[in-house]
């Protein structure tokens, strides 16, 4: 995944954010993650709603016992009542407590393994997606979607989905006490509730706005992360340190700003619901009072009474942070399964069948391919690469002769034409067996942070020792290894950093030499080399092409001249074919590609005008007589 593209010195593009953003409401991304997620658990939810509901009957009972209490101790003198009333409000706070714990510990553990899902799933998604997707995405941006957007969903799916029907069940069981106690005096402690609502209602549209933008603002500083390490030498070569600092602290400065605003709107959730409550509260006293004057409501009954609302006020405020906390997770929800949901446009059809590699002859047939709604990269290519033989690909950059490599590898499909190994077409054919037929070798080799051994055995993990030792000396990467005083354990850092370049490029020849596949891709294998480097590797390349097709692209056309056919591509198809020199001969575009890198002197062609042969002969007569 690589952008380092920027609209201006401030910002940073989001051009492409639709490709991993869905648009689905609240009520849907719920549905959405108790399908997927918290169904699928429904055993452990079970268990959970279960604790809640005994805390929700627990905190419940607790008004009818302060009635109880106020009604047989107090007014009715009632010894028995005295010891037993304490008792079962011990045995109702035990469960309380008890059913919270375990109502706890289930929702962490239902949050936690949803975001262990969603991580796997993102990452799933990461491997299969289309080359394209991946190279127009920031890097950066999906890294904080898969660490920090999860972690909001977590919150949206276990402390808020849980929590709130945990609380809105109190709520629900405390509102029936309430109007069993006395409907009229519940009547005015809850009249305020549909203006809570309204108010609530606005903020949480607030709150989704702050927290879009926190998101996306947190995705600009990971890209900006990652853009800053990956070119930190240019960063420190060109004095830039500060400036890239400056850039860091607005969007940092931003991203508070933002999430200052979302911070404020939940705070005051609390206190508005507390505040229009109150008002019904005092209603509901104020008529509770006049009830209990003309003896119409007991002592007990309006403590009961009074004891159940305050009991469900606590409640209430939860559930209205939590409803707009639920829409930070809205947000990131949106985020993360655009990205899971995305549609690969290189698909096996159904019932495609192994590719069986019998000699490892290519062919594209009148192929035409364009990048999104470009112009076409090629335009009714063909091209036979007999098994066995070795082509080079060579041209101006744009060319098309990448192109031919990423549709052979499927990392594309052509948009017309066929892309045939052996006869069989590959769209025919599944993915996986087509890219095992293969093996690539890429002008920045990849190596990965672990041991020399385990890179070059990556895609051949079932390889020997004796195997791997025997691809490295082919590689002429052996005596190299065997100097570092761990070998083939010594750890090659991230991206290979603690190897030169030579080292890395062989340790890449020593993986393809150790995958042995027909078909070998070199995409410019030697091109970041020096000349002693790339002598060292000319030697391990020649052993890696025998007995196998390839199709070689360079730049550097002193390692193309060994090919058995060379094929100049122009503008998406191949104007000119032959070997090296037969092609210099021509003087044609092979010929002005080659004076351009040797210099016209190194050119053995003879001049195309014959009559121009005794002008020359002359010049240089006279050039060794001066």
């Amino acid at each position: 995944m690589v952008s380092n593209v920027f609209t201006d010195s401030n910002s940073i593009d989001r051009a492409d954010d639709s490709l991993h953003t869905t648009n689905l409401s609240t009520w849907q991304v719920v549905g959405r993650l108790t399908r997927d997620h918290l169904l699928p658990r429904k055993k452990l939810l079970l268990g959970c709603f279960g604790a809640m509901m005994f805390s929700a009957i627990a905190t419940g009972s607790l008004p009818f016992l302060m009635q109880q209490a106020a009604d047989e101790v107090f007014l009715g003198k009632n010894e028995t009542m005295l010891y037993m009333l304490p008792a079962l409000v011990i045995v109702m706070v035990a469960i309380k407590a008890t059913s919270e714990y375990f109502a706890t510990v289930g929702q962490a553990y239902v949050g936690n393994s949803i975001v262990a899902d969603l991580r796997v799933e993102m990452f799933e998604r990461l491997t299969q997606a289309d080359l394209g997707w991946l190279q127009r995405t920031h890097s950066g941006r999906f890294v904080s979607s898969f660490m920090n957007d999860v972690l909001a969903i977590r919150e949206a799916a276990s402390l808020t989905i849980v929590a709130l029907g945990q609380n809105i069940l109190k709520v629900l069981l405390l509102t029936g006490s309430m109007f069993y106690m006395d409907w009229r005096l519940s009547v005015f402690a809850v009249i305020a509730i549909p203006l809570a609502l309204r108010v609530l209602g606005r903020q949480r549209r607030r709150v989704h706005v702050s927290a879009t933008k926190t998101f996306q603002e947190t995705g600009d500083l990971g890209i900006l992360v990652s853009q800053t390490l990956t070119g930190i030498r240019v960063v420190k070569a060109y004095d830039r340190e500060a400036h890239e600092t400056e850039r860091a602290r607005r969007i940092i400065d931003r991203t508070l700003e933002f999430i200052m605003r979302s911070v404020r709107t939940k705070a005051s959730s609390g206190p508005v619901v507390e505040a229009l409550t109150g008002v019904g509260f005092a209603l509901a006293i104020l008529y509770g009072g006049y009830q209990g004057i003309h003896g119409s409501l007991t002592a007990g009954q309006f403590m009961g009474f009074v004891t159940a609302a305050m009991l469900m006020y606590q409640p209430m405020k939860t559930v209205a942070s939590l409803q707009t906390m639920l829409q930070e997770g809205v947000v990131a929800a949106n985020r993360v399964f655009g990205i899971i949901d995305l549609d690969s446009k290189v698909a096996e059809k159904p019932g495609a069948l192994p590719l069986k590699v019998t000699a490892g002859e290519i062919s594209f047939d009148d192929v035409s391919f364009h990048y999104r709604d470009g112009e076409p990269v090629l335009r009714d290519f063909s091209l036979t690469v007999p098994a066995g033989k070795r082509i080079a690909l060579v041209g101006p950059s744009g060319s098309g002769k990448s192109t031919v490599l990423n549709l052979l590898l499927r990392f594309y499909d052509p948009q017309s034409g066929q892309v045939r190994i052996d006869g069989q077409d590959i769209t025919d054919c599944t993915i996986s067996s087509v890219r095992l037929a293969s093996a690539l070798v890429t002008q920045e080799p990849v190596l990965f942070d672990d041991t020399i051994r385990a890179n070059i055995m990556y895609g051949s993990e079932g390889a020997s020792e004796e195997q791997v030792i025997a691809a490295a000396r082919a590689a002429v990467a052996h005596d190299f290894i065997m100097a570092f005083p761990k070998g083939y354990d010594t750890p090659v850092g991230e991206a290979g950093n603690m190897l030169s370049g030579g080292q890395r490029q062989r340790i890449a020849f020593a993986r393809a030499m150790l995958r042995d596949a027909p078909i070998l891709l070199l995409d410019e294998p030697t091109s970041s080399l020096d000349t002693e480097a790339e002598a060292q590797i000319q030697e391990a390349l020649d052993v890696l092409l025998k007995g196998r097709s390839v199709i070689m692209i360079a730049h550097r056309l002193s390692t193309v001249k060994k090919a058995d056919v060379i094929h100049v591509m122009e503008a998406g198809r191949i104007v000119e074919s032959g070997n090296h020199d037969e092609l210099v001969a021509r003087n044609g575009v092979y010929a002005r590609l080659h004076r351009t890198q040797f210099g016209a002197e190194s050119t053995k062609s003879e001049p195309s005008d014959p009559t121009d042969r005794e002008p020359r002969a002359r010049a240089a007569a006279n050039a060794t007589n001066a």
